[in-house]
């Protein structure tokens, strides 16, 4: 009976119901606009919440959390250009989708599906925190290693018939990621001796490029030739029943997410990724392809990213350990208010906890409801002319380059690799591998050199990978997705069909 009345006292409480409102309904708002990251916004209400008090904080922070994560999937359906990393997946298919007239139609799945993965994270968070977290703790450098290499097996899913194409792009992104500091030696690589480049490439000034600014160069092609808006469709709330058909789908992949997003340092773009592979592989009958536009390719990474959040607040309220850089924030609000997050922090403020769940269940709610409410709104943005929307886009696409760090340069890497990003699409080259080796190359390059440091050799080093349950389940996932992408695998499924 405790337990329940700490869960309720978000919505009893009229403050904290207002904070949460307010907070996901400025975090879907501010995740709309391509370059202020969860991260960032998060990191300002801090700023502004320092000296409230502590409950009231956390509730408009989380709120922030799951509006900014979900927000961002608005701009990657309707402009190309992904809010932030956990909505590169999402524009996959839901760009297409806009392209094709149904932008209200990815609007709305996403916003049903973001809620029903946003509740399974909630719920697994309430449920089973302790128990995932000392599954989380036991994560090796090898386990990580193999969670990058199953990303980067999605080369051959985002490359849309050009594998080798796609290959080659995935390779690039690598070295791109890799440009910067060795964060293990200490030494620098690709820098050619420049101080701006010490520090690396930020992967969100890639996104804005690759996706943004190359789209309007793109688009400028065909300048005045009519726009989405000559094929918005006009389509009917869908049914239960229609919805009930993606229910199993997602109810994996959320699952997948929250996993995923309890790792440290994994976050919702890796739960994304895998989560629109993982539909990929096991849908069988879509509406459309995967990649223009099929809505399971929609709904599985934004069931995902939302599941990963709350995936992400349980090493954060179990273990005191950070899930990602937002959840790290969390810590740091925990701490200024006087706070030890750890082990202790369940047994010594079993009411932060539980308030932490149904604020987060309120967000989820809050998510739904806003969600539903603007999907007439931003489907205006698809109504809007070339000639005003490009240049609209293109002023937020350069000022969200230079906020990230108020530099200079990031605006002129950006445009850099808007001109790539350009050509690319020109001479059919996927963009989305080049993306996703800037993501997971400096996790792949890390993983393996901690791994292999640890062991006492080759031998030891390749033993690694079946002597404990994860890693061992891990690598047969990873046999098991690689053969299932080559012909020989087609050929002997072939023959069971036909036996």
């Amino acid at each position: 009976m405790e337990v329940i009345q700490q869960l309720l006292v978000p919505l009893l409480d009229i403050k904290l119901l207002f904070y949460v409102a307010a907070g996901t309904f400025v975090g879907i708002i501010l995740g709309a606009i391509p370059g202020l990251s969860v991260t960032l916004c998060i990191a300002l209400v801090l700023s502004l919440t320092y000296s409230w008090d502590l409950l009231d904080a956390l509730a408009i922070m989380l709120g922030v959390y799951y509006g900014g994560v979900f927000g961002g999937s608005r701009a990657a359906i309707l402009i190309n250009m992904p809010g932030g990393p956990s909505n590169v997946a999402t524009s996959f298919d839901g760009y297409p989708l806009a392209q094709k007239g149904e932008a209200k139609m990815a609007l709305t799945l996403t916003t049903v599906f973001s809620f029903v993965g946003g509740m399974i994270g909630v719920i697994i968070l309430g449920t089973t925190a302790p128990l995932i977290a000392k599954i989380a703790i036991n994560f090796g450098q090898r386990d990580y290693l193999l969670l990058a290499l199953l990303g980067l097996l999605l080369v051959g899913s985002l490359s849309k018939g050009a594998t080798a194409k796609g290959i080659f792009a995935a390779g690039a992104g690598i070295l791109v990621g890799l440009v910067g500091m060795d964060t293990i030696g200490g030494g620098t690589r690709f820098t050619f001796g420049s101080l701006q480049l010490m520090s690396g490439v930020n992967f969100v000034v890639a996104l804005l490029g690759l996706f943004g600014m190359s789209e309007i160069l793109f688009q400028m092609r065909t300048i005045n030739k009519s726009g989405i808006n000559a094929i918005l469709k006009k389509t009917a709330f869908p049914t239960i029943a229609f919805f009930l058909k993606f229910l199993p789908m997602s109810l994996r992949v959320s699952i997948m997410g929250v996993f995923i997003g309890a790792l440290p340092g994994a976050g919702g773009e890796i739960a994304a990724l895998l989560g629109y592979d993982h539909a990929k592989r096991t849908v069988k009958k879509s509406n459309r392809p995967f990649g223009e536009g099929s809505y399971d390719g929609v709904i599985a990474p934004e069931a995902a990213n939302s599941g990963a959040i709350g995936g992400a607040l349980i090493p954060l309220l179990t273990l005191g350990i950070p899930g990602d850089a937002v959840t790290a924030i969390f810590i740091g609000a925990l701490f200024i208010h006087g706070l030890q997050p750890g082990p202790l922090l369940m047994e010594q403020s079993s009411d932060l906890f539980w308030m932490m769940v149904g604020s987060s269940a309120l967000a989820n709610i809050f998510l739904l409801i806003f969600g539903l409410l603007v999907v007439s709104i931003f489907i205006r943005v698809v109504t809007v002319p070339k000639q005003i929307l490009l240049p609209i886009i293109a002023v937020i696409t350069i000022i969200g380059s230079y906020s990230l760090n108020n530099n200079i340069t990031d605006v002129y890497w950006m445009l850099g690799f808007g001109i790539v990003g350009f050509f690319m699409k020109i001479n059919n080259f996927p963009v989305a591998p080049l993306v996703l080796g800037i993501i997971l190359g400096p996790l792949v390059d890390t993983s393996f050199r901690r791994a292999y440091m640890s062991s006492e050799g080759a031998g030891d080093f390749l033993l690694g990978f079946i002597n404990t349950p994860i890693t061992l389940i891990l690598s047969v996932v990873f046999i098991f997705t690689l053969l299932s992408q080559t012909n020989l695998f087609e050929n002997v499924k072939s023959k069971f069909k036909k036996a």
